[in-house]
C-alpha cells in the first residue's frame, strides 16, 4: 500500500474543511473530503488542534476547545495560501478555457479534484506527480467508483529528477495545442536549478500563448528577521514531514529565471494585492500570507 504524501494530505484536508465548515467560499472543493480513507480526516483535525501550541506559543489564551483550536489553525495558518492559490489558479483556467485552451496540466497535482468538479469542461487533463503518489490517488479514486473518464490523464513524474516533457508526451498531452499549466504548492520544495527546469520544459513542450500559474516564496521566506511566526511555521513543517522547503525568489529574479526559460510575467499577486483580491470583507481571521506571491506566465 503507497505512503500518501503528507503535504498533499494536509492541503487536501485544509480545502475539505473549508468546503465543509466556513462561509463565504474562498475556494469550494467540494469533492476532497471524500477522497479520505476512514479515520484519515479526523485524524489530521485532531492533531491540528492539538498542535495549536506549536501555532500559537506566544498566545496563552489560545482557544483550547478543539473546535475553536482547529478553526484558528486552518484560519491561522493552514488555509489562506492553499485556499487562495487554488481560487487564482482555477479563475485563471476558466479564463483561459474561454481564449480557446485545450488541455490543462497539473504540476504536483496532489488530490486535486478539477477533473472530477468539472467533468464537461471540454479540456484535456492531465495530472503530474510522483508515481508513488499518483498510484495512492489512483486507489482512492477506484474505492469511491469516480469514473476515470478519458479526458483526464495520469503522468507520473518526479519534477525534481525527470524532464516532464517525456512524461507528458508519452500521457498523450499534443504540444500543438494551446495549454495551460497549474504549478501550486511546488517551486517551494524544488532548487532553484529544478524550477528552472521546470519552466524551461513548460516552454518547450507548450506552444507560444499557453501559460502557467503558480505560487512562490520571496527570497526573504528563510529569514526569521524578515518573517513572522506563522511563516516560520510554515517552514518548520514542511522540514518536519520530510518535504523541506529549498527555493525562495526576489522578484528581479524570478522575471530573469522565467525570461531564460522562454516566459514572461503577465500578471504578479503581492501578498497585499492578494489580501485584496481574496480577503477583504471578511469577518473571520483569513488573511494573505507574508512573503508568498501569486503569478502568471505566458509562453513567449
Amino acid at each position: 500500500m503507497e505512503k500518501p504524501s503528507m503535504t498533499a494530505m494536509v492541503t487536501a484536508f485544509a480545502r475539505a474543511y473549508h468546503a465543509l465548515n466556513e462561509d463565504p467560499k474562498i475556494f469550494d472543493d467540494r469533492l476532497a473530503r471524500e477522497l479520505f480513507f476512514d479515520g484519515e480526516y479526523e485524524g489530521i483535525a485532531a492533531q491540528m488542534a492539538q498542535g495549536i501550541a506549536f501555532f500559537n506559543p506566544e498566545r496563552p489564551d489560545a482557544p483550547h476547545d478543539p473546535e475553536d483550536a482547529l478553526r484558528w489553525v486552518m484560519q491561522k495558518q493552514l488555509g489562506p495560501t492553499t485556499l487562495s492559490r487554488s481560487r487564482y489558479a482555477e479563475d485563471a483556467i476558466n479564463n483561459a478555457l474561454k481564449l480557446g485552451t485545450k488541455q490543462y496540466v497539473i504540476l504536483g497535482a496532489g488530490w486535486d479534484t478539477f477533473a472530477f468538479r468539472h467533468p464537461q469542461a471540454g479540456v484535456e487533463v492531465f495530472e503530474v506527480d510522483r508515481p508513488e503518489s499518483q498510484r495512492d490517488k489512483v486507489r482512492r479514486i477506484a474505492g469511491l467508483g469516480w469514473e476515470l473518464h478519458e479526458r483526464l490523464h495520469f503522468a507520473p513524474c518526479d519534477l525534481a529528477s525527470e524532464n516532464l516533457a517525456g512524461p507528458l508526451l508519452r500521457s498523450g498531452f499534443d504540444p500543438g495545442r494551446l495549454s495551460f499549466f497549474s504549478l501550486l504548492g511546488v517551486t517551494y520544495y524544488l532548487t532553484p536549478e529544478e524550477n528552472m527546469r521546470v519552466f524551461e520544459a513548460i516552454a518547450y513542450i507548450a506552444p507560444k500563448g499557453s501559460a502557467v500559474a503558480f505560487d512562490y516564496a520571496d527570497s526573504d521566506v528563510f529569514d526569521e528577521a524578515k518573517t513572522s511566526r506563522r511563516v516560520q511555521n510554515m517552514v518548520a513543517l514542511a522540514k518536519e514531514s520530510g518535504e523541506p522547503m529549498r527555493s525562495g525568489f526576489g522578484r528581479e529574479a524570478l522575471e530573469s529565471v522565467l525570461d531564460k526559460a522562454g516566459l514572461l510575467i503577465t500578471e504578479h499577486l503581492s501578498p497585499a494585492a492578494i489580501e485584496k483580491r481574496f480577503f477583504a470583507g471578511r469577518k473571520d481571521a483569513y488573511h494573505a500570507f507574508e512573503n508568498i506571491c501569486y503569478a502568471l506566465a505566458v509562453v513567449q
